[in-house]
């Protein structure tokens, strides 16, 4: 028999699971850090700087550049984020809001077609369909 503590997550939120499990807020830093880093990298594709290029205007050396682009590398400061920002002709915002913010999933809802009583049908292999 196992010793290992269960824990009934039914109806709880995702947030609140991370929460019990103790990885709320290391989530919570990787899923901002993927933004930024994502951000960065469409900005540089759009204005076609590579990242020898990027560490040059930066004045900093590639492994910094993949570091800064690295989603999961979360120990980058906020000024360099905001200066590598202001090289692809952006800006940097941030807001603090507060801590008890309840997110609730949104409610199941019937599909409209299937409220009009109508059934959703798969499509057929090869043929793409918008029921």
């Amino acid at each position: 028999m196992s010793s290992t503590k269960r824990h009934d997550h039914s109806g709880s939120t995702f947030d609140s699971f991370l929460e019990e499990e103790g990885v709320l807020a290391e989530s919570e830093a990787v899923a901002i850090k993927r933004l930024i880093a994502w951000q960065i990298e469409q900005a540089m594709a759009n204005k076609k700087i590579s990242k020898n290029a990027m560490a040059k205007r930066l004045c900093t050396s590639r492994t910094q550049i993949d570091r800064l682009l690295d989603p999961s590398h979360v120990g980058i400061s906020i000024e360099t984020v905001a200066r590598a920002a202001k090289v692809v002709g952006k800006r940097v915002t941030f807001q603090i809001v507060d801590e008890k913010v309840v997110r609730r999933a949104a409610p199941k809802k019937e599909s409209s077609m299937a409220a009009r009583g109508r059934s959703i049908k798969p499509a057929k292999a090869g043929h793409k369909s918008i029921a």
